[in-house]
């Protein structure tokens, strides 16, 4: 039981504001742009010169020179803007993005992120995740709670190289939506037919689940 990667982007994407400047990262994060709620408005940000990304292409408006920072076709919605990376980054930088949302390896109860490689395999680079996680107004982290073997994803301190520090603020995972409060996650929403018992099981970070949590709806 639990979310699927299109369901985690679900439920991020109701946590998009209308107005807002949004970056999504590589992986379950650029599926939020095909969820945006009707009625709101946002600019979706790619770190490699895009602001006003829209949905994934179908395959009769496909255009292979239109990308995002994964290297995904995308299209651009009307009013969109293309520019060198420089200036995204200066974007980025310049506190102009009002919320990011970043895949992860690990994260923990400090609200530390680890999300950008792990020793011995090979990585493409940073990316702009170091400086999205320092630029951005608000982040939100999508992973799922536990790795393939069961073993948890949310943890007292980080074991892989950091990409920021002290920076998480809301995460969505395939188990549940948890806010980082004083350093304790406190889950806000469980995912249908998941029990507080297993969000525990799968938790190695210091959690608090109080009584009657609503289910999550989309």
């Amino acid at each position: 039981m639990g979310l699927s990667r299109e369901q985690i982007a679900q439920r991020i994407a109701r946590e998009c504001k209308d107005g807002q400047y949004i970056n999504l990262g590589i992986g379950i994060p650029t599926l939020v742009a095909n969820y945006i709620p009707k009625g709101i408005d946002v600019m979706l940000q790619s770190e490699n010169g895009l602001l006003g990304m829209g949905e994934f292409p179908t395959e009769e408006n496909v255009d292979a020179d239109l990308i995002n920072a994964g290297k995904q076709t995308v299209t651009a919605v009307p009013g969109s803007a293309f520019f060198p990376s420089a200036e995204s980054f200066a974007m980025i930088r310049g506190g102009h993005v009002d919320l990011t949302v970043l895949g992860a390896f690990e994260i923990d109860q400090s609200g530390n992120l680890a999300s950008w490689m792990i020793p011995g395999k090979l990585i493409k680079g940073m990316g702009g995740a170091m400086d999205l996680v320092a630029g951005a107004e608000n982040i939100i982290v999508a992973l799922s709670h536990a790795n393939k073997k069961g073993q948890s994803k949310i943890l007292k301190e980080c074991t892989l190289p950091l990409t920021g520090v002290n920076c998480i603020k809301q995460v969505i995972t395939d188990l549940c939506l948890m806010e980082l409060d004083n350093g304790k996650f406190v889950v806000k929403e469980l995912a249908p037919g998941v029990t507080a018992k297993e969000v525990k099981e799968k938790t190695e970070a210091e959690i608090h689940i109080p009584e009657n949590v609503p289910t999550m709806s989309f």
